[in-house]
């Protein structure tokens, strides 16, 4: 199994220092790198503080002029909020500055809230059509010059400035509905998957779901699946405690954008009171701890094990829950040093 790691400029309210969170966010992909996990994620949000990500690139392109190895990832480009030139020539450039590095990913979006401002009129539930007009597109601009008449954008002769130095850049969706899978498999797209805080039942039914789109493509599929998950690793009470804290409190902000249960005001979500909360964003303790990457490094094996029995082929790391920045190191560390060395 291979591992990957995401995580977010974040900030649960406004004490906490931009400069800090900023560093913060290098200093963990670095850490990564040095270890040799595979690829350092980052997402496209706009207008709120707990995910500060308006361009994946930018930060992308940062995190590679301090990098070595550790490939680097959109996860993911939202395809209703982007112009596909600009998009094919921002993702190039990306492989261009760091030698090749670039994994394209590309999803749907999430929060109707942030489609009401980036997207007026636009359903978050037909956000996906937009990405299937996208993704084969870019891959035409990369290539050379390319007219298009499509549903969404229209423009004459145009291609890629810069191209990906990459002859084939590895390109990812982010799947979870049944047609989602299907587009992945049938585009031979790598897919990356997310059950929030659901059981692991939930990435059972993923794995299923991503059979029966090899079984309807009737082609072999050689694409990578990753599984993401919230992960703390503690050895202490205290360092226990703290996670499942911040996991509650973030959730609590994350099922207003859910839900559109509350305001936003200066880009912090109100906190849904944690009584309301059901569904994707359940935050009872003791399911948190069962669900979630949580638990001692034997714990974390144990769960990991599983993931890799139904056919995961890279875990991705999600580091960003409201946890402490020293908490968050800490947790990591100890997943370098006791928990990777069982997969190596």
């Amino acid at each position: 199994m291979k591992f990957h790691i995401a995580i977010n400029l974040e900030r649960m309210d406004d004490s906490q220092d931009m400069a800090a969170v900023r560093d913060h966010t290098l200093e963990m992909v670095q850490m990564a790198d040095e270890v040799g996990f595979e690829i350092a994620w980052a997402a496209e949000h706009h207008a709120i503080e707990m995910t500060i990500a308006p361009n994946p690139f930018q930060i992308m392109t940062w995190w590679a002029a301090n990098t070595k190895t550790i490939r680097l990832g959109a996860g993911v480009a939202n395809a209703a909020y982007w112009h596909p030139i600009n998009l094919a020539g921002e993702a190039a450039m990306l492989d261009l500055m760091s030698h090749g590095r670039l994994e394209f990913g590309l999803g749907s979006g999430a929060y109707q809230r942030e489609f009401d401002r980036m997207k007026p009129g636009l359903d978050q539930k037909d956000g996906w059509r937009y990405m299937q007009e996208m993704l084969p597109l870019v891959r035409k601009l990369w290539q050379g010059d390319v007219e298009h008449d499509g549903e969404y954008w229209q423009f004459p002769k145009a291609t890629s400035c810069p191209k990906p130095v990459q002859e084939d850049v590895p390109v990812w969706v982010a799947a979870r509905a049944p047609i989602t899978f299907d587009y992945a498999v049938e585009n031979d797209c790598n897919i990356m998957s997310w059950p929030l805080t659901l059981p692991f039942s939930e990435a059972e039914e993923y794995r299923q779901r991503l059979n029966d789109s090899i079984t309807r493509s009737g082609k072999p599929y050689e694409g990578t699946w990753a599984m993401m998950r919230h992960t703390a690793v503690y050895e202490t009470e205290a360092d226990r405690q703290a996670a499942l804290d911040a996991a509650r409190q973030v959730l609590a902000m994350f099922g207003n954008l859910m839900m559109k249960a509350g305001d936003v005001t200066n880009g912090f979500p109100e906190k849904v009171p944690l009584e309301k909360l059901d569904g994707n964003v359940r935050v009872d303790p003791e399911m948190l701890e069962q669900n979630l990457m949580f638990g001692d490094p034997d714990q974390v094996i144990a769960k990991l094990k599983r993931y890799q029995a139904i056919g995961v082929d890279a875990f991705i790391y999600y580091a960003s829950m409201g946890l402490g920045m020293e908490e968050q190191k800490r947790s990591l560390r100890t997943f370098i040093d006791k928990v990777m060395p069982e997969f190596s």
